[in-house]
């Protein structure tokens, strides 16, 4: 099978099989792109380039080709991630018992443990005090950011959460995450007070439960759902905004919010597969990286029993 054929049905095997969301399917389409344009960049027809003649060699010069075509230096997890794609590939290929390189011959870069940024609770104080609930917007920028606190929901998720969605009055709700797996969400009292507080100021009928706000009141009404829905990139500039109104100098984004919800459970000792339970991890082991802020209250402990 040649490789622009093998690549469609990859992808479609990823929408219909595997059931993989838009967002993925086209992360690996991208990937996949970037093995052809590489393939055409040896001069290999991928029309005509069996997907029987993929080696250890040709993996690991398009590595290099990833690296030197980028825009700007590769972080060691985006470098991998073409390689993860390539290797889903080749394990596709198999599966369809197709004789080419095993996925298991693909190594991946040797990153260091990952250090989690996140909010103590001064700074976190200081952030949801610099918004003034008096306005329809900053109303909503701080059910946002407690929203996320207080639920550790990922950026994309809470994009696309309608008021339908949100049982105010039960403080919970059902959120779709990473591999369209529906789990369970919980508010705190403040949260859901704010998210209320903010609704209340709204008069529109629009679905999305955060919305833009800057466009006229009599022109909301024609406006479509989508139209006025938050993207992930407006949430992450609006709490870095307002970072630096509050004097916070860590570089922070929603994200750090979300690994701020971690960091507060698991100082109050919350068990860890409950907290790998609330924030979706498919491994404890990625959850364990927040468990570098409990080592001075595991001093406190050893002090306190080991005499």
């Amino acid at each position: 099978m040649n490789f622009t054929d093998a690549h469609q049905n990859f992808l479609d095997y990823l929408e219909v099989i595997k059931n993989k969301s838009p967002r993925t399917v086209e992360q690996y389409d991208r990937h996949l792109r970037k093995f052809w344009e590489y393939l055409e960049d040896k001069n290999l027809d991928s029309f005509e380039f069996n997907i029987e003649n993929i080696n250890l060699d040709l993996a690991d010069w398009f590595r290099t080709y990833v690296h030197k075509t980028a825009k700007k230096i590769l972080s060691i997890k985006t470098a991998n991630a073409y390689m993860i794609t390539l290797r889903s590939f080749l394990k596709f290929l198999e599966k369809k018992w197709f004789t080419t390189l095993s996925a298991t011959a693909i190594d991946l870069i040797k990153a260091d443990q990952r250090q989690v940024e996140f909010l103590t609770t001064e700074e976190l104080e200081r952030l949801f005090q610099t918004a003034d609930p008096s306005t329809i917007i900053w109303s909503r920028d701080l059910a946002i950011m407690e929203c996320i606190y207080s639920t550790g929901l990922r950026i994309s998720e809470l994009t696309w959460l309608d008021k339908k969605d949100i049982n105010l009055k039960r403080r919970e709700f059902a959120v779709r995450g990473k591999g369209r797996k529906v789990r369970s969400v919980y508010l705190t009292k403040h949260a859901a007070w704010l998210i209320e507080n903010y609704l209340e100021k709204r008069t529109d009928n629009l679905w999305p439960l955060f919305i833009r706000h800057n466009i006229k009141i009599a022109d909301i009404e024609n406006f479509e759902n989508e139209n006025v829905r938050l993207s992930r990139f407006f949430i992450t500039w609006m709490i870095k905004k307002y970072a630096v109104k509050a004097f916070i100098l860590k570089n922070i984004s929603a994200h750090t919010l979300r690994h701020s919800f971690a960091t507060t459970l698991l100082n109050a000792w919350a068990d860890l597969r409950a907290i790998q339970e609330m924030l979706w991890h498919a491994s404890i082991t990625t959850t364990q990286v927040y468990t570098h802020v409990t080592n001075p209250k595991l001093r406190e402990i050893h002090n306190k029993f080991m005499k």
